[in-house]
């Protein structure tokens, strides 16, 4: 079997262990960025197009898979949702199509859809000036959220809770969007919808992070997770703990709102990931991507929920249904937790003691940040140095050990 991995624009190595766990389940993976590192893949199995474009990415395809073959196209990147889809469509190979991609990644396209659709959401309108803005929060109430339609990982992501603070929050935003990986790593030569900036009701509940399945008419939880982060202005996404707390009622609506959100995003056979809020009781969606959870999302599931989103998206972009029954918890308690310095500069080293890297409770320990890298926090930015995950038989023993591991580990950060 042969699948075809494209980014538009390569995000550093952080995928490269997800490529691995493809090989791994026997594939043979060949990989397209549009703009990379020449020594990211074996050379064999890796072209670069040296441009974002939608028609260099195809042409490279096309002329590749003249030789090779593909059974089928994948993406592991936010940032090439659309681009694979495109390539996709192109090869006459399973995909979800460009429109449903386009819905799928930005966050104006993807509301809309929810609107139509009725799927449960907060209150949104796309603004193109602080006035507006301010308009907008005024209608919907404080505490409002602001966040980049083009966005991933938090980036821009702000609560502001009066008047003053949307000012301020509106211009970091604004200022933040040029520079951001996602702002620049799209494909390019097509439409994508409104790059700019969302004003949105506050949701006040409980947020859960879920790998769901679309297949058909049907629509599977695989995975649920709790995530447990205190409530601040930014939005780290650092903390999470499995398997979930939600009650058996709470999970029959979550799978409603799910199922609503991916049908009106056209997401009919297809991975995703959701995140769902509660409001006043009630679940509400935050947003679904057509791709599985980033960090250690995938083996939370597998360990946590005895589904694997990494063999769901290789069964996916081959037109074959996956193996997946609707959630149900193994037992095993894991937390995990983004590591993050909350210095800004450039990181000269990352130590990791081996008493951390050696544990049989550590099942994630993945570093995504390298020395020379800069090193950028809220307003500036949401970077991170990598993950870590542990196990035990409670929440509690679980998340004793992650943070004290996590204590153990040390970042040396320059200032700028």
């Amino acid at each position: 079997m042969k699948l075809l991995a494209i980014e538009s624009s390569q995000n550093k190595e952080y995928y490269k262990s997800r490529y691995q766990q493809v090989v791994d389940l026997g594939v043979d993976l060949y990989v397209l960025n549009g703009e990379g590192d020449p020594e990211f893949w074996p050379a064999d199995r890796y072209r670069i197009a040296g441009s974002r474009e939608a028609a260099k990415l195809v042409e490279l395809a096309e002329d590749w898979h003249g030789s090779e073959r593909f059974d089928g196209v994948l993406t592991f990147n936010e940032a090439g949702v659309i681009a694979a889809a495109v390539v996709a469509d192109a090869l006459g190979l399973p995909g979800i199509g460009v429109e449903t991609a386009k819905a799928s990644r930005n966050k104006y396209l993807m509301r809309q859809a929810h609107e139509r659709g009725q799927a449960a959401h907060p209150r949104f309108r796309y603004v193109t000036s602080a006035d507006e803005a301010q308009a907008a929060a005024a209608e919907f109430g404080y505490p409002v959220i602001i966040k980049p339609t083009l966005g991933a990982a938090s980036n821009f992501v702000f609560k502001a809770d009066s008047a003053e603070e949307l000012a301020e929050r509106y211009q970091q935003a604004s200022e933040g969007l040029g520079g951001m990986y996602w702002s620049h790593a799209e494909v390019a030569g097509l439409d994508l919808g409104p790059d700019g900036l969302l004003v949105e009701s506050f949701l006040d509940g409980r947020e859960f992070l879920i790998e769901a399945l679309a297949w058909d008419d049907e629509v599977y939880l695989g995975s649920v997770v709790d995530r447990i982060t205190l409530e601040g202005a930014t939005f780290d996404d650092d903390v999470h703990h499995a398997p979930t707390s939600m009650s058996a009622e709470d999970l029959a609506a979550v799978h409603e709102v799910v199922k609503a959100g991916l049908h009106a995003q056209g997401l009919r056979r297809s991975v995703a990931h959701a995140e769902v809020r509660f409001h006043q009781g009630k679940p509400y969606l935050l947003e679904i991507a057509a791709r599985v959870g980033g960090g250690g999302l995938d083996e939370i599931a597998r360990l946590t929920a005895g589904y694997d989103p990494i063999m769901a998206v290789v069964d996916v972009a081959r037109g074959v249904k996956p193996v997946v029954r609707h959630y149900q918890p193994t037992g095993t308690h894991i937390t995990a937790m983004c590591l993050i310095s909350e210095e800004s500069g450039t990181i000269r080293e990352i130590r990791v003691p081996e008493e951390v890297s050696s544990s049989d409770q550590v099942f994630l320990l993945k570093l995504t940040a390298r020395p020379g890298d800069v090193n950028l926090r809220p307003p500036h930015g949401n970077s991170i140095l990598g993950f870590l995950g542990t196990t035990g038989t409670s929440y509690q023993e679980a998340m004793d050990t992650m943070t004290d591991f996590a204590d153990r580990i040390k970042a040396t950060v320059e200032p700028k």
